[in-house]
């Protein structure tokens, strides 16, 4: 017989000085004296720049695709959006991700402004994450709030979760996928797609 859980709430988020002061907790346990000058000030910093690093989730990146252009003249033909630079930072070691993300979709009436696409991919990167899970989201995401005919996203990235850390393979990229409605039913709109993405390279 199973047990319905109750939904646990959110952890309550602790205060700018708790964050700094877990900072300097984990640079004495590195080893460091966080008294000496050069890190009197890091842990101030840091929070500063997790600040900037994870401000994709005070984003709402359905925001960004709900303005759209429906004067396009008819055009039904695949959009493409090649080489979106991101930064993520691995859920599981905290280290960086450095990668792009490609994102096409084929419009259903209505198209979105192109830089609301890398803002979607933005809002999902500046997040602790898993490269599989943000190419989910991103083509979720643009899936369920357009409502084109289909979308595709592929994700390039480097792990320094597994660059400077563990096995140490600096030459290796991570490639991830995710193809829905006619990107994924239709192998000839997937073939295309992948071949507008990988043009003059």
């Amino acid at each position: 017989m199973s047990v319905n859980k109750k939904k646990q709430a959110k952890p309550r988020k602790p205060s700018r000085k708790q964050a700094e002061a877990a900072v300097s907790t984990l640079l004495l346990w590195a080893g460091e004296d966080t008294r000496r000058e050069g890190l009197l000030d890091t842990p101030k910093r840091v929070a500063r720049a997790y600040e900037d690093w994870f401000s994709g989730y005070r984003e709402n990146p359905v925001e960004y695709l709900q303005r759209t252009f429906e004067e396009v003249e008819g055009y039904d033909e695949m959009i493409v959006l090649r080489d979106i630079a991101f930064e993520s930072h691995c859920e599981h070691h905290m280290a960086p991700i450095i990668g792009k993300a490609h994102v096409g979709y084929l419009p259903n009436n209505k198209v979105v402004g192109i830089s609301k696409l890398a803002r979607v991919v933005e809002a999902f990167a500046r997040r602790f994450q898993v490269q599989e899970k943000m190419t989910a989201q991103i083509a979720n995401c643009i899936q369920d709030v357009l409502q084109p005919k289909g979308v595709g996203v592929v994700i390039e990235a480097k792990h320094q979760c597994m660059t400077t850390r563990g096995i140490h393979k600096s030459d290796v990229s991570m490639v991830t996928s995710q193809m829905v409605g006619t990107f994924r039913k239709d192998a000839r709109t997937r073939v295309e797609f992948l071949r507008m993405i990988d043009a003059n390279r």
